[in-house]
């Protein structure tokens, strides 16, 4: 488990540091400090609560109360001020309004969503003119090479069959192999896709956890300083395309 944790620490730094440009710029570009910001699906706050403790004005919207609940006990511990409503992707517009947010959070959404354009199109709806919004979401590819590397040849040419560059994604429902092939899978193409259909324009695209799903964790015990030296190298590799395109997960911005 601590190896695990240590593969993860590139993710929340980068995607944090992605969303505080954003969040910079767009402060610059309409003069106010205090952004109104929606994260959809952001179950417990994860980074809800710190840019709630930022000054910013920030809606979790999620389907279990009971994650809400704790998103507000951790705003609360945080002294930050943070409004939790429930509702899911689809519907976000009808909770929070049309033209409310400067900055959505869409992460780990789209794989358990009935409809991703559906969920993209109330997102989008949600947005202010120039406003972003901040996709996620599990990679196919990854789970491809994933599995062929473990000598689960089978599930991964069943989860290759879906996963076509430039569809909406790779459904691996109902293959029965385990709990993590009964998730929705992306490529970017697909995901740019998605964003497009919506009316928004996709930006940026970084791959989060590269390398990580890859190396033995008995490397990552071993000499001082190996897991920091990972973490350098994930952040590195984010936005180069041969190495992105192979990533556990793909973060996209996409803008109105």
């Amino acid at each position: 488990m601590a190896a695990d944790f240590r593969r993860d620490g590139a993710r929340p730094r980068l995607v944090w540091e992605v969303l505080r440009e954003v969040v910079a710029a767009r402060a610059a570009e309409t003069g106010r400090q205090a952004l109104d910001i929606v994260d959809v699906g952001g179950g417990t706050g994860g980074l809800a609560v710190q840019f709630a403790a930022g000054g910013h004005n920030v809606t979790v919207v999620d389907a279990s109360p009971d994650a809400l609940a704790a998103a507000q006990r951790r705003a609360a511990e945080a002294a930050a001020r943070l409004t939790a409503v429930q509702g899911d992707a689809s519907g976000v517009d009808g909770v929070v309004g049309t033209a409310a947010a400067d900055l959505v959070i869409c992460h780990n959404v789209l794989e358990y969503v009935e409809d991703p354009a559906a969920a993209m199109a109330a997102i989008a709806r949600v947005l202010r003119p120039s406003a972003t919004v901040s996709v996620l979401a599990a990679n196919a590819i990854a789970a491809v090479l994933h599995r062929a590397l473990a000598g689960r040849f089978a599930e991964a040419r069943l989860l290759l069959s879906g996963a076509v560059p430039g569809s909406g994604g790779a459904p691996a429902r109902g293959s029965g192999a385990d709990d993590a092939a009964a998730i929705r899978r992306f490529t970017l193409p697909g995901l740019a896709a998605l964003i497009e259909g919506a009316g928004l324009r996709p930006g940026a695209a970084h791959g989060l956890r590269i390398f990580a799903g890859l190396v033995p964790g008995m490397l990552l015990d071993g000499e001082a300083g190996t897991a920091e030296a990972l973490r350098a190298l994930e952040e590195a590799a984010a936005t180069v395309p041969p190495l992105r395109d192979i990533a556990a997960q793909l973060h996209v911005l996409g803008r109105r």
